[in-house]
């Protein structure tokens, strides 16, 4: 059994494909900009990283008050590309850019705008991801978002912030080596449309 992550990031033939579905550009602008408008968040800088999801890396890149997404073994792909787009984000310090994140609902709309093109996502479920679980954090990466083996035939996107709200009124004060709490609440989404970004 292989999960996403461990496949490089390939595109492939959409059973269902979107209009101006995209390869992902080549090379990937080191930032994509995301706006989530139910919630108020607009044009938070996404800052792409080699490494795996809240590791050291990214969670510098989350500290300075940005999201990050990574790359590689152990990541994502870019904004539009079939498979598992990731953006983890602080949900309670540095900017706390996804103070609301578990607000989001099925049918919310997700936009990443990644130079001259918007990608909006629609939601479509809700995961928790646990640190202290190798087979979660596997889960949590793969090519389709929760699904280990599973091939994607679409872009999606998971945004995944801490629920240290929950485990702490749960009396579960566990944390890793980054600060990292143990559970995670992860929004998945699948691409549903493209267009080009307006001029700025």
């Amino acid at each position: 059994m292989t999960t996403g992550a461990e496949k490089p990031n390939k595109p492939k033939a959409s059973a269902s494909p979107t209009p101006e579905q995209s390869q992902e550009p080549t090379p990937e602008p080191r930032r994509s900009y995301l706006s989530i408008p139910v919630i108020g968040v607009s044009d938070v800088p996404v800052v792409r990283y080699p490494g795996t999801p809240d590791d050291a890396p990214g969670t510098v890149i989350q500290n300075r008050g940005p999201a990050a997404s990574p790359r590689g073994p152990g990541g994502g792909v870019g904004p539009g590309v079939v498979g598992n787009f990731i953006v983890t984000a602080h949900r309670t310090s540095h900017s706390a850019p996804f103070a609301d994140l578990p607000v989001l609902r099925r049918g919310h709309l997700v936009q990443v705008r990644l130079a001259r093109r918007v990608f909006t996502y629609r939601i479509s479920r809700t995961r928790w991801t646990s640190f202290r679980s190798p087979t979660s954090l596997a889960a949590q990466s793969a090519e389709v978002p929760g699904r280990l083996g599973r091939d994607a035939t679409a872009p999606m996107i998971t945004l995944s912030t801490c629920a240290t709200p929950e485990d702490h009124a749960r009396g579960n004060y566990w944390s890793d080596e980054f600060g990292n709490p143990e559970h995670r609440i992860d929004k998945i989404g699948v691409l549903v449309g493209v267009r080009r970004a307006p001029r700025r």
